[in-house]
């Protein structure tokens, strides 16, 4: 008998139900979408409630004229570092801060001095930042006292889902990992940051594997999401960590770069990668015993959405690519430092700001937009040298919107030196990993292996060597424009 899975791809603007047979064939996509609350300079918040309407309005929407008894697992991909305080019934007590609320800065520095940024590093793989659950909830507790006390468990996203489906309180571990509280290496909450933090452990969920079933739909809720009680319901993971399932990165050394509004370069290992310059940071995979390391840059596909609006009418894509290749590499010299919105990896400073350097007379609207993605591609290039320290990288998988055109992935091999393998299917990997995991969860699929029933890569893109001589020799320029600016952005800061 034919079987679905259905996974969800619960982001920060909707949520995107996808259907798909055992057999891995796509049936159908929805999405619902939300709004995000952004207020008082850096908080961001959403209604809960929001996601449940999206997750049931699209979960009926997929199951339109289909069999829902034939669903054997529903599953997840979701957006992580949130904090949602929740009450012993599982109602909400207050919006959920989502991760790109930032209000917690204090906090984070308290955490810092608390145990010190190496040591935190060390235990969880990650940076300090306020943008991490347990900040949040350390401000939730100074602040919001009430609420503090009554809150029973806080939760991510896909767990409040889970929850209200369920009515189990759980998290997996790559979700955990993305709250600054996880031991990476012993799989627990850690006691070390938690007596630093002042938060109370049983505050925090039940502790599972991706693959693990978090539990069943409730005959109460049978009707409002449109699936049997009785549904087995996995875990999932948090969105960064599927995405590497979805890209096909199953086994260990395996790596990834996804080209998308933001972008980054991820993979599979068997132990943690821990960076000495703490430019890439790590989670539990959704793969159990394994990690998945990951370097993001902020600005990757929105640089060129940036350049495509202020520089080029909203030309289509498909337009500014042809444009683009009639450019020669290196854009005759023109560089582009693309921190439109600050950096993460591989700079770590939110005081960057995106610049055109070395324009002269010459430079056309066609250099201007290949200098956009050659600027793209030398940040995740130093992003790749942290990961080349410990393991030999030659090939790549390339997943997101960025890699439909055919240019944009020259450039990416071309400058990182390496050969992309690219799917047939490049804007579906975390839908894809999501449904694997729910397909692994149930023992539908023997093993993750099975990512290839949704996947095949017939197609290769080799690095150019006439190309990377040109891009070696602006490479070191491209990383001392940065730091030759590093003191205009701190006085630009001031202003």
């Amino acid at each position: 008998m034919e079987q679905f899975l259905i996974s969800h791809d619960l982001g920060t603007s909707g949520d995107k139900a996808t259907l798909f047979t055992t057999d891995g064939k796509l049936v159908r996509s929805y999405t619902a979408s939300y709004d995000v609350h952004f207020f008082n300079g850096n908080y961001a918040e959403q209604d809960p409630e929001n996601w449940w309407d999206a997750v049931c309005e699209a979960t009926k929407a997929v199951l339109e004229g289909e069999d829902a008894s034939k669903v054997a697992a529903m599953s997840f991909s979701a957006q992580m570092q949130g904090c949602l305080p929740v009450d012993k019934n599982g109602r909400p007590l207050r919006s959920s801060m989502i991760w790109a609320d930032q209000r917690a800065v204090k906090e984070a520095k308290h955490l810092e001095k608390e145990l010190g940024g190496d040591r935190i590093y060390k235990i969880t793989g990650h940076r300090v930042s306020a943008s991490y659950s347990i900040e949040k909830l350390m401000w939730l507790k100074k602040h919001e006292p009430d609420v503090y006390k009554k809150t029973y468990k806080m939760l991510q996203a896909k767990d409040y889902i889970i929850q209200r489906a369920t009515g189990n309180f759980v998290t997996d571990y790559s979700d955990a990992s993305g709250t600054q509280a996880l031991d990476l290496r012993k799989l627990e909450w850690s006691e070390e940051i938690l007596k630093a933090a002042d938060i109370d452990k049983d505050k925090l969920p039940k502790l599972k594997k991706s693959t693990d079933v978090a539990g069943y739909i409730q005959e109460r809720v049978a009707g409002e999401i449109g699936l049997p009680a009785g549904t087995p319901v996995v875990c999932g993971g948090g969105d960064g960590p599927v995405s590497a399932v979805g890209a096909a990165c199953i086994r260990d050394g395996e790596f990834y770069l996804t080209f998308g509004t933001s972008a980054w370069i991820g993979g599979t290992t068997t132990e943690p990668f821990i960076d000495e310059d703490k430019t890439v940071f790590c989670f539990a995979h959704v793969i159990p015993g394994k990690y998945m390391p990951c370097g993001t840059m902020q600005a990757a596909g929105s640089s060129y959405s940036y350049i495509r609006h202020a520089l080029c009418d909203d030309m289509p894509y498909d337009k500014l690519n042809e444009m683009i290749e009639k450019s020669p590499a290196g854009a005759q010299n023109l560089i582009f430092l693309p921190y439109l919105l600050g950096e993460r990896s591989p700079r770590w400073n939110p005081d960057t700001s995106a610049a055109f350097l070395g324009i002269k007379p010459e430079h056309e609207k066609k250099d201007y937009v290949r200098a956009v993605i050659e600027g793209v591609a030398m940040n995740m290039e130093l992003i790749l040298q942290a990961y080349r320290k410990q393991a030999k990288i030659e090939t790549m998988n390339l997943t997101g919107g960025g890699a439909k055109g055919q240019i944009v992935a020259q450039i990416l091999a071309d400058v990182l030196g390496v050969r992309f393998r690219m799917p047939d299917c490049v804007e579906s990997a975390t839908a894809i990993g999501a449904a694997v995991i729910a397909g692994v969860g149930v023992g539908v699929f023997e093993s993750f292996d099975e990512i290839h029933r949704f996947m095949k890569f017939e197609k290769q893109v080799e690095p150019d060597k006439e190309n990377q001589e040109v891009y070696e020799k602006l490479k070191p320029v491209f990383d001392e424009a940065y730091a030759c600016l590093l003191p205009l952005y701190e006085k630009m800061s001031k202003l």
